[in-house]
């Protein structure tokens, strides 16, 4: 196993259950990798991680890991390195009037989103560590119901069934589980917002173009903000791959999903007016992905009604808005979590660390979850009705990190470093 960031030896914590709680986990994404990683840290028995698709590809595009985030992995055992080295290099990143590029705010990039890479680079890694841990990942693995009985039991597409002391649900928005939970469905609540996203290695005619490589030439991170719109701009590998994201009003009828195709003709009458040394890499674009920004109510609970040993754990009970830039974090944050809880507690009493979980997880998740709310509606309106020649407070348009943000994250580096001491 690879060190740690300070250099220490990983030393995996002992079980104080005899024998260990026994651990399933649905969905093998970032927020059940990290599950898994933790539980496994923490001393419990993952008996494996389901996943229903066959393969797994590079899906998505940029995605940030904060400090909050890997700070955790790396107690945990996790060569944070790898991820630190393919994630975006730029140190800082810049806020940017819509229309002329002018910098209205500077700030260091770890203040949102920490680390930003592909999504899909960053998935493989998690992966990677969950294997070393010789935790099962498996594959073709399609949940159709679950019993909440003690103990909780799934039923796969196959007609197999599994059983085990916890299952915890992290296969994201649409889980089977988060119905169950509730003992009702939630349909998805547009959020009067959409946004085209692509991602693409610049050929060599766009990096040799003035017009449309101002930010070719190294790492970055931009964003350019106007009424009702923004666009985040990120280079990675020093220029090797560009993402850009057009987040603006929409009442359209796109499906809640990251495969729809976008019309680049609307992007380019939408980014008509931007400032020139964007606009001409994104109107020069052969395609993108139309993505419309849903959300849900927070949830009443995220534990199922009767044994209390189903549990929610990711974007299947706390999905966040894109500028929130902490979804993949916050996953990480809830698996430390629910680890130490059930460290805490006796085998029989599963269902008072998941009501633990639970309680000490929520007041958290929705601080993060309306910092990115906040952050785009100030973004969207502080430009509103205002000559270029007035100064804009940098304060108005930076992220902010609350200092409950900032105390939570200790108590929880605390209660994973000291509540069961290594």
């Amino acid at each position: 196993m690879e060190p740690q960031e300070t250099g220490a030896p990983y030393k995996r914590l002992v079980s104080p259950h005899n024998p260990p709680l026994r651990i399933l986990i649905v969905g093998a994404g970032l927020g059940g990798c990290a599950a898994a990683i933790a539980l496994h840290h923490h001393g419990h028995e993952v008996v494996a991680v389901l996943d229903k698709v066959r393969n797994f590809t590079r899906l998505g595009d940029s995605l940030g890991l904060g400090e909050n985030a890997y700070k955790l992995l790396a107690r945990w055992g996790c060569n944070i390195k790898e991820i630190q080295e393919i994630g975006n290099q730029a140190p800082t990143m810049k806020i940017r009037r819509w229309h002329d590029g002018k910098v209205l705010a500077e700030q260091p990039l770890m203040d949102m989103a920490g680390y930003i890479g592909h999504r899909g680079d960053y998935h493989d890694i998690f992966l990677k560590w969950v294997r070393e841990r010789n935790i099962p990942i498996l594959m073709s693995s399609d949940v159709t119901s679950y019993t909440d009985t003690t103990p909780p039991t799934l039923i796969l597409s196959t007609g197999k069934s599994l059983s085990a002391d916890l299952i915890v649900a992290a296969d994201g928005i649409k889980s089977l589980a988060r119905p169950l939970v509730l003992s009702h469905h939630d349909d998805p609540i547009s959020s009067g917002y959409a946004c085209f996203r692509a991602y693409f290695s610049p050929s060599e005619e766009m990096k040799a173009d003035p017009a449309r490589n101002a930010f070719l030439s190294q790492d970055s991170v931009n964003f350019w903000i106007g009424p009702d719109t923004h666009v985040v701009q990120n280079t990675l590998r020093g220029g090797g791959e560009f993402n850009w994201i057009l987040t603006h009003k929409d009442d359209g009828d796109i499906p809640e999903s990251w495969f729809q195709p976008g019309d680049m003709d609307e992007v380019r009458k939408l980014v008509a007016d931007i400032d020139p040394d964007i606009r001409y890499a994104i109107m020069s674009t052969d395609r993108c992905l139309d993505w419309k920004i849903c959300y849900r109510k927070p949830l009443s609970t995220w534990v199922s009604p009767k044994s209390h040993r189903i549990v929610l754990l990711g974007d299947s009970c706390h999905a966040h808005l894109p500028t929130s830039a902490q979804g993949a974090s916050q996953a990480t944050e809830s698996a430390g979590v629910l680890a130490v809880c059930l460290g805490l507690v006796g085998r029989d009493e599963v269902e008072v660390a998941t009501r633990a979980y639970e309680k000490l997880r929520f007041p958290r998740v929705r601080v993060s979850q309306t910092h990115g709310e906040d952050l785009r509606d100030r973004w969207h309106n502080v430009l509103k009705n205002v000559d270029d020649d007035v100064d804009i407070d940098p304060e108005m348009v930076k992220i902010k990190v609350c200092v409950i943000y900032v105390l939570l994250s200790i108590c929880l580096y605390i209660a994973s470093s000291v509540l069961i001491p290594p």
